[in-house]
């Protein structure tokens, strides 16, 4: 029987080598958003070791949007530049084709690097305002963001606007967007997060109207042949929280967008959360989004043997 896990696959005009990922790492080591020499060892050894794609950790589309001072950004000529030397290199040196994950942490972002404790900045060390759909804190001690008015609302989507556009002067093989994990787009569709009465809150309609907004305006300027994904929580693990059936919704609508692949993992909407963590343990979420929708699917959390991957790909 042939192997799956190393056999190529096709997103839309990209033939994939394998179907290996390495899944966007936070190194939170970059300065003023900027990859260094830091990123270019990180991600560089990975070209080189024979997987099929490379993400490229979260990256804040805007400086208030990243979650820590060290996360990387694609808002400024500078960043654009340190990401090319990464980019070059992988492209020179090895197989792997290479993706940017999108992101913005809304009220999760401010927050101090994790070897310092990960809770929020103080003013003395930075701290910035935050934003989110609705003014919630993520946690006691923590800062409470502005909600998102209208302004701000096009602010964030002209960000992934531009972002998007020097994506393209990159040449990136792939784009996902980051609507997991309890960032921004996680949650404007977590009812724990938002409490909004507008167009953008309320019903499962209104609550993905944001996101798929942000998706909409991110297809219409990439590239027809490049795919595009997203990855999103297929649940937060708290009772009345988001759900895997808003989730398979969520993800039928942005099939219809023209969205290529999803990258399904859960929680971290609230620290109230309670995960039960076992191998392969979102697998089950992954399965349950592909029945619902034809396109490709991706598999994440506690995989760490290739028979267990393969076993995933077969089943």
């Amino acid at each position: 029987m042939a192997s799956m896990l190393f056999s190529p696959i096709k997103l839309r005009g990209l033939k994939v080598p394998n179907r290996i990922v390495v899944a966007p790492m936070c190194q939170y080591s970059a300065h003023d958003g900027t990859p260094n020499d830091w990123h270019l060892v990180h991600l560089g050894q990975f070209s080189l070791g024979g997987n099929g794609l490379i993400l490229i950790e979260a990256t804040g589309v805007e400086a208030e949007g990243r979650i820590s001072p060290g996360c990387t950004g694609l808002y400024s000529d500078a960043n654009e530049e340190g990401m090319a030397r990464v980019i070059h290199f992988v492209r020179n040196y090895g197989h792997a084709k290479i993706g940017i994950q999108f992101g913005h942490a809304g009220r999760k972002a401010s927050a101090k690097l994790p070897w310092n404790g990960g809770t929020a900045l103080t003013a003395e060390e930075g701290a910035w305002q935050t934003v989110a759909p609705s003014a919630i804190p993520y946690a006691p001690g923590w800062h409470t963001p502005e909600a998102l008015g209208d302004n701000a609302l096009a602010r964030v989507k002209q960000a992934f606007a531009q972002a998007t556009e020097r994506s393209i002067r990159l040449d990136f093989d792939v784009i996902e967007i980051h609507s997991a994990h309890g960032y921004l787009l996680h949650q404007f569709l977590s009812p724990v997060t938002n409490q909004r009465s507008d167009q953008y809150g309320g019903s499962l309609e209104n609550r993905m109207r944001f996101p798929l907004e942000i998706f909409d305006t991110v297809r219409s300027l990439w590239p027809e042949s490049k795919p595009l994904g997203v990855r999103f929580s297929a649940q937060d693990w708290i009772d009345g929280g988001w759900s895997l059936d808003e989730c398979v919704v969520y993800a039928q609508e942005l099939e219809k967008r023209g969205c290529d692949f999803f990258d399904v993992s859960s929680g971290g909407a609230a620290p109230q959360q309670k995960i039960v963590s076992t191998p392969g343990y979102q697998t089950r979420f992954a399965a349950a989004i592909k029945r619902a929708t034809t396109a490709v699917v991706m598999a994440v959390g506690r995989i760490t043997q290739a028979h267990q991957a393969e076993t995933i790909l077969q089943s």
